[in-house]
């Protein structure tokens, strides 16, 4: 029986199929946070209020499929936008792979079940709060969310310790 590498590491982010990049969303709901930009020196703050769209507890969209009617600011990830945006979080798959790094052993496609995403401290479930029942985004600024999960083994952390794929 032969072991055939993971599509990931065969397979170009722009050679992917629809699935296949679906797939890499770990569905920690970290990217549906909503962020400020400084304007003075367009740092991105981070706040634990999610979109209206988000259900905090399973930090799935509660309707993926028409989000761009419901939220027209909701933006589809592509690979060619990897190169422009700065948002996503640290560990988000799609990040990692664009930079040349790999999943991390707590990332579904790997461990077989979204718990680990949970265990590892990536998931947003149970963290954030969704705008309708925020206020001021200014009122909820958090670090969490721009930051390596905190319960991720430290030999993955991002850029100095990461494993390349």
């Amino acid at each position: 029986m032969t072991n055939h590498p993971p599509f990931w590491k065969t397979t170009s982010l722009m050679d992917m199929t629809p699935e296949q990049w679906e797939s890499l969303c770990d569905g920690c709901g970290r990217c549906c946070l909503n962020k400020l930009r400084d304007d003075d020196t367009d740092e991105i703050i981070w706040t634990d209020v999610s979109c209206r769209l988000l259900d905090t507890t399973t930090c799935r969209c509660t309707d993926y499929h028409r989000r761009h009617k419901r939220v027209p600011d909701c933006i589809s990830l592509t690979p060619a936008l990897l190169d422009e945006i700065d948002w996503l979080p640290p560990s988000c798959a799609y990040r990692l792979l664009h930079d040349g790094y790999d999943l991390p052993d707590w990332h579904p496609l790997r461990s077989g079940t979204s718990e680990t995403v949970i265990k590892a401290g990536a998931s947003a479930s149970g963290r954030c709060l969704n705008e309708k029942q925020a206020g001021l985004l200014e009122d909820y600024i958090a670090d969490w969310p721009g930051a390596w999960p905190e319960h991720a083994p430290p030999c993955l952390a991002r850029h100095n310790r990461h494993t390349r794929s």
